[in-house]
């Protein structure tokens, strides 16, 4: 009987760690570090040394525990909304597999961790660009999702903010080039956005999100979002070439690769059927690590 009953308050603690984990949002958060050290990749001059693989790692440490916490704090606030929609209805909250003040002190622990731990061992210009992102993302995107589909903005801005970090770790300063990658993120999230809100527009609509899929009859306002975005991605993602920073070979690649990109755009607006924004946003998760790739081969100058 005493081996059962240790055997069921082991499977329990486990799940308690799995819905922590979940509440962290993982996948988000791998994506964050990994442009966070291409962010951090730019910034180094080309004789970096062995020293500047510890600081990525406190680098990559720190925005992990601040990417975590903004995760899990977007979720607690969301919470009450999540139990009505079926795609986030299982989240560790609206499911009770975690309580919101459980939820909540594990967010800040994370949070304020984060912070601490990139002032200490990164530098202040580090923790202070982590830091805005949070603050960006919880306390003006979150809440505004409820208010208005330009909310997008505010995430996109938010969202942009990852190899700003890794600059800043690596450069130990912001300069304009800092903008190019923070500008191809920001510009990369509204047409991939756009599509998973149409993918999910009814599930939005039952949640009370007026996102732009939602309160746009006939998809005409999403269309032009879409396609003028994923235009100024490509020219924002050229501007690396323009500047000395990368070849002109690199600036070719970008144009064919955001092009395809586009064509997937496209094809979704005139067919504005599931398999086409599927593949749209397909297309999006495939373009992001392409041209990331594409700016790294084609660094020619230090920033």
């Amino acid at each position: 009987m005493s081996d059962v009953l240790h055997m069921e308050t082991a499977t329990s603690s486990w799940r308690r760690i799995a819905a922590f984990v979940e509440l962290a949002k993982p996948r988000i958060a791998i994506l964050v570090l990994v442009v966070t050290a291409l962010g951090y990749y730019l910034a180094l001059p080309f004789a970096a040394g062995v020293g500047s693989l510890a600081l990525l790692i406190h680098t990559l440490a720190g925005t992990a525990l601040i990417a975590s916490g903004a995760n899990a704090l977007n979720q607690v606030m969301e919470a009450p909304f999540d139990g009505r929609m079926a795609r986030t209805q299982n989240r560790p909250i609206p499911s009770g597999r975690l309580s919101a003040g459980e939820a909540r002190a594990f967010a800040l622990t994370l949070s304020i961790t984060g912070f601490g731990y990139l002032l200490l061992l990164v530098n202040p210009l580090t923790a202070l660009v982590a830091g805005s992102s949070l603050l960006i993302y919880v306390l003006l995107y979150t809440p505004l999702k409820r208010r208005t589909w330009l909310c997008v903005f505010v995430g996109a801005v938010s969202g942009a903010f990852p190899p700003v970090i890794g600059w800043a770790a690596g450069a130990g300063t912001l300069t304009w080039m800092a903008l190019v990658p923070f500008g191809v993120l920001f510009f990369w999230q509204l047409p991939h956005f756009a599509s998973i809100a149409w993918l999910y527009r009814d599930d939005y609509r039952r949640g009370g999100y007026p996102l732009l899929p939602v309160i746009d009859v006939g998809v005409s306002r999403t269309s032009r979002h879409l396609l003028a975005h994923t235009a100024w991605l490509i020219i924002v993602s050229c501007i690396p070439a323009f500047v000395g920073f990368s070849n002109v070979r690199y600036a070719a690649e970008a144009v064919v690769l955001g092009l395809a990109f586009l064509f997937f755009g496209i094809r979704f607006v005139v067919r504005q059927t599931r398999d086409s924004a599927r593949a749209h946003v397909l297309a999006s998760v495939v373009y992001l690590p392409l041209i990331f790739a594409l700016m790294i081969l084609g660094k020619t100058a230090p920033p």
